[in-house]
């Protein structure tokens, strides 16, 4: 079991980032999370700090490098270190590639792809002084293309290729990097409102446990990409 450890966390006020950051807290790892509204990182460590109180909410927007550098700083001031980055912040926008926005296409890419780069480039020298590990949260669509998916597809597709490149970068600073790909995930994702209809999906809480279990592990082994799926999809 990780002790003394600090975890930080992008995307971390609902859904699988706020999953991860109540199973990692009930087990001792201290969490720092960010958000891009103030309102819901208020109310995610208010809900969170009845696990723990070594729990720190951060505004950060994962499309900033100064913002990404900011919340790190906030982390290591708090806590003192930094031994885990979750890097989870997603957006998903579905439409035929003649409909989807020029808009909309940087929205996803620089959320979904850019902003995996910009926590790591915020929180890499942190992670060389704790030997730690960088960890993304791509999608089952980074690996299997759908219509209507083209700038989803394109960015996940991105996140899986930059976390193995980094991985064979980092781990000569015996820094690791796992990029997890869920399926379907009971969360509010892209309008979703969770409920019993969403039972037979991955929960929050699955994502938590895995990230755990990975951290957990003996450090000479490395599970560099993981798929993730419900076991029977409804």
């Amino acid at each position: 079991m990780p002790e003394n450890k600090v975890a930080y966390i992008t995307g971390g006020t609902k859904g699988i980032g706020f999953g991860i950051a109540r199973i990692l807290l009930e087990n001792g790892i201290s969490v720092a999370f960010s958000g891009r509204k103030r309102d819901d990182v208020e109310k995610a460590e208010e809900d969170l700090k009845r696990c723990s109180e070594n729990v720190l909410g951060i505004v950060s927007d994962v499309r900033n490098l100064e913002s990404e550098k900011e919340a790190v700083k906030y982390t290591v001031a708090k806590f003192g270190r930094l031994d885990f980055v979750i890097a989870n912040a997603g957006l998903g926008i579905f439409k035929p590639v003649d409909e989807l926005s020029a808009q909309e296409w940087n929205d996803m890419i620089e959320t979904n792809l850019t902003g995996v780069f910009y926590t790591l480039k915020a929180s890499v020298e942190e992670l060389k002084k704790t030997e730690g590990y960088y960890i993304t949260v791509s999608s089952l669509a980074g690996a299997n293309f759908f219509e209507n998916g083209t700038g989803y597809n394109a960015s996940k597709f991105g996140v899986v290729g930059f976390t193995q490149a980094a991985m064979i970068d980092l781990r000569k600073y015996n820094i690791k990097s796992t990029v997890i790909m869920p399926g379907s995930v009971a969360t509010n994702f892209n309008g979703n409102i969770p409920s019993e209809k969403d039972s037979w999906k991955i929960q929050p809480e699955d994502m938590g446990n895995l990230v755990l279990d990975i951290l957990k592990m003996n450090p000479r082994v490395l599970p560099s990409k993981i798929e993730f799926r419900a076991t029977k999809p409804a």
